[in-house]
């Protein structure tokens, strides 16, 4: 009699398991399907309902609204209107974290500060200030941070290589290779080397006429930051240099198209070994110019590119020289 028992238990037991996994299931379908027609539903977060796509049922209303209580008509009201701070970044040398005092002395409805509160909101700034900048460790990092950020400024440089040089100084800073060099020489290293890096390089004649050192400490200082981080950087391509040169001589896309096209022949014949990439580029655009019967002088590609018309010239026949060779039968 107990044995009949236990199994009439058991068997409750596992009915009951049944019909609760039945109604989990038909309650997650009623929660993602109309229970009216069975079609999808949809929410709408401006009003805060959820309805059916297909007959229109209004199946839940008044939900929460998680989004923010204000509205942005373009990318600057919204900003002004977010309450959150832009993300972290390497390019600070806080990378963002901490607060800044605004230079306006106006209270939260826009109205000046009496001259007592302005002196008191200036003591604020500077020992914020102060704050920020702890010890000499991060007086460093913020001198070498501002010097990347007016020399990428400076060369039209994007933010990524600016963020890629930021992470190179701070590399060069925590494994101690500052002692005996200068912050801007170092910044300025890094900056010429993160430019290498992200295919966007400038040569060491520009990069020098923005930095506050000579270029032969830069190169210096160049050489040893790469040998000491074991940075990857490829031979600068001279066609990386095509598109800008191209760009400020207001030159058309055929141009440039062609003067890939002798770059690239320049190659095929081992004519770019040993040249300077920014003068191969240089006279593949001035020959370009001239193919497509584009008005542009020596002089002014020589502006442009910062390089000398006797470079220009010794490369421009090199370069016609190897054209020809391809073309001859």
């Amino acid at each position: 009699m107990s044995e009949n028992v236990r199994n009439y238990t058991s068997e409750r037991a596992r009915t009951r398991e049944t019909e609760t996994e039945t109604e989990e299931t038909e309650s997650a379908d009623e929660s993602v399907q109309c229970p009216e027609c069975g079609g999808n539903l949809v929410n709408d977060s401006e009003r805060g309902e959820t309805l059916c796509r297909d007959c229109g049922l209004v199946v839940e209303e008044d939900e929460i609204d998680r989004g923010p209580e204000w509205r942005a008509f373009d990318a600057k009201e919204k900003d002004e209107k977010s309450r959150v701070g832009a993300p972290t970044t390497n390019m600070m040398h806080d990378k963002g974290l901490s607060t800044n005092i605004g230079w306006q002395d106006k209270d939260a409805y826009g109205k000046q500060l009496s001259s007592r509160q302005r002196e008191k909101m200036q003591r604020l700034r500077t020992w914020n200030e102060r704050f920020r900048t702890r010890d000499s460790k991060e007086r460093n990092l913020k001198q070498a941070l501002g010097e990347i950020d007016r020399m990428a400024s400076a060369l039209g440089l994007p933010e990524n290589v600016r963020e890629t040089a930021s992470v190179i100084y701070r590399r060069a800073l925590d494994e101690d290779l500052l002692p005996g060099r200068s912050i801007e020489g170092v910044s300025t290293s890094s900056l010429y080397a993160a430019a290498r890096q992200a295919g966007t390089p400038r040569s060491l004649d520009e990069i020098a006429n923005v930095s506050r050192v000579e270029k032969d400490e830069i190169a210096r200082t160049y050489r040893y930051i790469v040998r000491e981080l074991n940075l990857e950087i490829q031979p600068a391509d001279p066609e990386s240099y095509v598109p800008r040169f191209a760009s400020d001589l207001e030159l058309s896309e055929e141009s440039e198209r062609r003067a890939r096209q002798l770059l690239s022949t320049a190659k095929e014949q081992g004519v770019h070994s040993g040249k300077s990439p920014v003068g191969l580029a240089a006279a593949a655009v001035y020959a370009a110019s001239l193919l497509t019967n584009e008005k542009v002088t020596q002089s002014e590609v020589s502006e442009v590119a910062n390089i000398s018309e006797v470079t220009i010239r010794n490369r421009y026949h090199e370069l016609l020289e190897a054209e020809e060779k391809v073309q001859m039968p």
